[in-house]
């Protein structure tokens, strides 16, 4: 009887793409939770949209590149790229916006790579960049003031009408600008005091964004437990953000204070959701936690000095650029064999 020979490590029960990306889904839905709660329906509303679409423009490329659409679809990336757009988003961003950052993601930074594990730059944080150059206006004065769905908070048909209506009527009642774009522009010519008394912030950190960031830090840590993700990039990044903030920000009538910068804004949706991803992240332990170092500490460089209050975005996409380098000098170690020596080889073949 012929027997099949493959070489060790033998890999017991791999868990097919789709299963991953459908637990990366349900971890996700404490935060989106959370969103809905505090926000509105606008979250809820922008995932559903972003979802749809994102599914429909990977059929369609698929269709285009004659390559079987459910097959693909089943993978539920796409799906995944529509989610995180549609929590990263503003609440009551206009549905043309979502739809450029969709599009973009999957169609140019997806698809036209390859597909599914071509691509170098994180398929979401393409798109969601496009608009927020692009858009800037429509990305900046979009946000939904925090209030909860039994207490202030527009009601769904509303909420949707806003979306979807072909030219948007003045909602300034049910928008704010987030806290860190508040706290960053204000605290020039303010004390940290005064900054705090506008009601973005209430009597906690940020009004309503500690408790979405503690719910996504609560999704995070189940991927963790389920070995979905590791805890080298999420660890990197929140810490590299902390250091930064203790050493260039203890002064909060100057920048940021450190509660600020990790439980407002997209800090833990980036740092187990984005960052993480699999295909434009770092590869061996090691690289992980310089990629997630890096990433972390562009986020506290573009938001203390740069022009965006939150730079997750711009932060992932610029370490994007990076990883092939990381991984250059970050080799894992083969299987059986020694730690793989670093460097660039020299004449004779050896390692400089």
């Amino acid at each position: 009887m012929a027997l099949i020979q493959q070489s060790s490590p033998h890999a017991h029960s791999a868990r097919p793409t789709s299963r991953v990306m459908l637990w990366v889904i349900l971890a996700a839905l404490p935060g989106l939770l959370a969103q809905t709660l505090i926000f509105g329906w606008g979250n809820l509303i922008n995932v559903v949209w972003c979802v749809a679409l994102a599914m429909a423009t990977e059929a369609a490329i698929l269709k285009l590149r004659n390559k079987p659409i459910g097959f693909f679809l089943r993978d539920n990336t796409a799906a995944v790229t529509g989610l995180l757009l549609g929590l990263s988003l503003p609440q009551l961003a206009p549905w043309w916006v979502s739809g450029v950052a969709v599009i973009t993601a999957i169609v140019v930074a997806k698809q036209l790579y390859g597909g599914l594990g071509s691509n170098p730059f994180n398929p979401a944080m393409v798109g969601y960049a496009l608009v927020l150059v692009s858009f800037p206006v429509a990305m900046t004065t979009n946000w939904a003031q925090p209030a909860t769905l039994w207490a202030g908070a527009p009601g769904f048909g509303e909420t949707l009408s806003t979306i979807f209506s072909a030219s948007q009527t003045a909602i300034d009642g049910w928008t704010m600008a987030t806290p860190l774009d508040e706290y960053k522009h204000k605290i020039a010519t303010h004390t940290a005091a005064e900054v705090l008394q506008h009601p973005t912030f209430g009597e906690q950190v940020a009004r309503g964004w500690e408790w979405i960031n503690l719910a996504f830090l609560l999704g995070g840590l189940v991927l963790i437990g389920l070995k979905i993700i590791t805890w080298h990039i999420p660890v990197a990044f929140l810490a590299a953000i902390g250091i930064m903030s203790l050493a260039f920000g203890s002064n909060a009538d100057q920048y940021a204070p450190l509660q600020l910068h990790l439980l407002a804004g997209g800090t833990m949706l980036g740092a187990f959701f984005i960052a993480t991803d699999p295909v434009s992240a770092a590869t061996s332990h090691q690289g992980k936690l310089i990629y997630g170092a890096g990433v972390g500490v562009l986020i506290y460089l573009i938001r203390t000095w740069g022009n965006y209050p939150d730079a997750v975005a711009f932060s992932v996409l610029l370490m994007n650029f990076a990883v092939p380098f990381i991984d250059h000098y970050t080799p894992p170690r083969t299987y059986g064999h020694h730690k793989a020596r670093r460097g660039l080889p020299t004449k004779n073949g050896a390692k400089s």
